[in-house]
């Protein structure tokens, strides 16, 4: 049974790659166990190539698609058919690995982690995630097979995408470290981003054998902290801009703000005090403003203006309505 099965094994002349995955890569030739013979062919499909190992290094790549035939006069490997005689097994085995030539398209990726980088205009730490689509293909078969592959009999567009997510972190981080964006300007530069990080992506991946191509960004988050920081920058913005609004400085802007919080919170003869206090020192800001307002007015349109600076104040909430009720009947007075 076992000289059946041996010349069997020894008439398997045909060594091919048939109807792989869709999701292959890499994958070890196993139809006659690790064992070729003299004369053999070897069939070389369309987008695909074909390496040989002996002994544990590359011996030799076939690129070219089409039929081969193997003879021990171009190949470094003895046949079975000189061990016929002791039971159809070689001392001298050959590991053969076809791989997918053609572009692997539409690939999703993502930042396992964030991305830490400074912003440089706000000068505070950003932790930028990302998320997109990518295609590459295998550039240099050798370099892919020693650097990634390694000692896996067979490989797949899922074990290189995980490759991948470990080793694209730091080329990014290097490219937003250099290209100087903002936070708030990430979005609006995605193309450009998109495009850095690629060239940044093609030499450290061309060392590895492979390319990406096609490399794009489709969204953007921050982490928690960085998002903290985002929105305490648009709210403190917010007040600054409301204070140019009504004529006044953002530090007059927070003083207000403190005596009204501290009228709001009164409590007890001490809190009553404090916001009896802060109700007197509103009135003495307000006044002041509205002085310094005066000033730079004519005796003419004074009180005029003075009822409009009441009222953007009013408007942006930074007096009640019974302030602006007693301010407002107080200028009318005066008339």
């Amino acid at each position: 049974m076992a000289l059946l099965d041996g010349l069997s094994r020894q008439l398997r002349s045909v060594i091919e790659w048939n109807n792989p995955s869709e999701d292959a890569l890499f994958s070890q030739w196993s139809d006659n166990g690790d064992e070729i013979k003299n004369a053999s062919k070897l069939i070389v499909g369309s987008g695909q190539g074909c390496i040989f190992v002996y002994k544990g290094k590359i011996q030799s790549i076939i690129e070219d698609e089409g039929m081969v035939n193997l003879k021990t006069a171009n190949i470094p490997f003895w046949t079975t058919i000189t061990r016929f005689m002791q039971f159809f097994e070689s001392e001298h085995k050959v590991a053969i690995y076809f791989y997918r030539k053609s572009k692997i398209l539409n690939q999703k990726w993502g930042t396992s982690s964030a991305i830490k980088y400074d912003d440089p205009k706000y000068k505070f730490p950003v932790g930028l995630k990302a998320y997109g689509n990518y295609s590459y293909r295998i550039y240099d078969p050798k370099n892919f097979f020693i650097n990634v592959v390694g000692s896996h009999t067979n490989f797949y567009t899922e074990d290189f995408r995980l490759v991948l997510s470990t080793r694209i972190i730091h080329p990014i981080s290097d490219y937003l470290a250099e290209c100087k964006f903002s936070f708030a300007e990430i979005d609006a530069n995605r193309e450009e981003i998109s495009l850095g990080i690629s060239n940044q992506l093609t030499i450290v991946f061309r060392k590895l054998g492979f390319e990406i191509t096609d490399f794009r960004i489709e969204g953007t988050d921050f982490d928690e902290g960085t998002l903290t920081r985002i929105n305490r920058i648009a709210d403190l913005t917010a007040e600054a801009q409301a204070a140019k609004a009504v004529g006044l400085d953002y530090t007059k802007l927070q003083q207000l703000e403190a005596m009204r919080e501290a009228a709001r919170n009164e409590g007890g003869g001490a809190g009553l005090g404090m916001g009896m206090g802060a109700g007197i020192g509103l009135g003495q800001t307000m006044a002041q403003t509205m002085s310094e307002s005066n000033t730079k007015q004519t005796k003419s349109d004074d009180a005029m203006e003075k009822l409009r600076q009441l009222k953007k104040m009013y408007d942006a909430d930074l007096i009640t309505e019974q302030e602006y009720s007693a301010k407002k009947q107080e200028i009318l007075e005066r008339l």
